[in-house]
């Protein structure tokens, strides 16, 4: 740790580009940017009066925050600021150190009653300084959380405090007992959490940047994951890491380049969505767009696609989206019989398999006449 502190001397990422960054965000469908602003090792990304650990005394000086929020706010992007209740540098908070090890879980250092006090003011004034020096702020995403206990954090009365200064602003559920919406990280929920919700998701294996770490997720599997993201009513918070310099990676750039080609092409099926009704049975993620039920094809169909639970007599066109000519289908014959059943029957619908379109995840939409469900 005191070698990866020593670095902030000399940090100086002249190859950052916010703006660029930003757009990169922008054109792979995102609708919000959660920043990281201080991190669990205590380096702040902003000019702060409470430390010289930050960006403003780095040989780079500029506040990167403020760059990041002018240049999300830009796209028209939601800003969201990310901030760790802990701090591993600070001098009044009781981290662990290196002869602590082998270092054992739940069992953390307990703070001194007045350095703690001298740590939560500390903490106080970091939020305040985010929260009133960079206009309206829509997210504040809290982290660190697990080593303290929520009287510990004082988290009700940070939660009052974001309040206080930002009142339109939401807060994630890493302040204990506080927060509007849960952060599953890294695993898709077998079961989508009861309240609002988001995956935070890393491209490779690492949150920061790594060289060493090239297991990258394909973009065809971030595709994949985002339908079903949306498919059980979440969100998809996916991590990029720039290097030293500044820059993204190459792969990681690629990929997101990649990634924003096809969702051009499938914004209807995987943005502004909701989950599709539970009557609705499908062996795959499906969503619902206005009068479109949208089955993502995860697992490349061999001669049908069926989907079942729909309201069949109300079908008016199938199609692969992207592609211009109609799917061929059909239903059950006693679906059709209008004498003995109504027109929002229930039943099932059998899809002529299409043909690879050669994007990420095809999607098939069934486009009804009047709501889906």
């Amino acid at each position: 740790m005191a070698q990866y502190h020593s670095s902030a001397a000399t940090f100086n990422p002249q190859r950052w580009d916010a703006a660029a960054l930003a757009r990169l965000a922008r054109s792979c469908g995102a609708r919000y940017v959660v920043f990281t602003a201080r991190h669990h090792a205590g380096y702040a990304m902003f000019h702060t009066r409470t430390s010289r650990f930050s960006i403003e005394h780095s040989p780079y000086r500029a506040d990167i925050t403020r760059q990041v929020i002018e240049a999300v706010r830009a796209e028209g992007m939601r800003v969201g600021i990310y901030y760790s209740l802990s701090d591993w540098h600070h001098p009044d908070y009781p981290a662990f150190q290196e002869s602590d090890k082998p270092y054992a879980y739940e069992n953390y250092p307990r703070p001194d009653p007045a350095a703690w006090a001298r740590y939560h003011e500390y903490v106080r004034a970091q939020l305040t300084e985010l929260l009133t020096q960079y206009g309206a702020i829509d997210l504040v995403w809290f982290d660190g959380q697990w080593e303290r206990t929520a009287e510990e954090w004082h988290a009700a009365e940070l939660r009052q405090l974001v309040a206080s200064l930002q009142p339109f602003a939401i807060v994630n559920d890493r302040l204990p007992g506080q927060g509007e919406y849960t952060t599953p990280e890294q695993f898709l929920p077998i079961k989508p959490p009861a309240r609002p919700w988001e995956l935070c998701l890393t491209m490779n294996d690492s949150w920061g940047w790594r060289p060493t770490d090239t297991n990258y997720k394909s973009p065809r599997l971030l595709a994949r994951t985002l339908a079903e993201v949306v498919s059980r009513g979440g969100n998809l918070l996916l991590n990029v890491s720039p290097t030293g310099s500044g820059e993204l990676p190459e792969a990681q750039v690629s990929t997101l380049r990649e990634l924003g080609v096809w969702i051009s092409t499938h914004s209807d099926a995987v943005i502004g969505v909701r989950p599709a009704p539970a009557s609705v049975d499908f062996a795959g993620p499906a969503t619902v767009n206005g009068n479109r039920l949208y089955l993502h094809l995860i697992a490349r169909p061999i001669e049908s696609v069926v989907v079942r639970g729909i309201p069949v007599r109300r079908v008016r066109r199938v199609s692969v989206v992207g592609v211009a000519e109609p799917l061929r289908y059909e239903v059950p014959l006693a679906a059709l019989d209008e004498h003995l059943l109504g027109p929002d029957l229930l039943g099932e619908l059998i899809i002529e398999a299409p043909p690879a379109s050669g994007g990420l995840v095809d999607a098939i939409a069934i486009e009804f006449d009047g709501p889906v469900s």
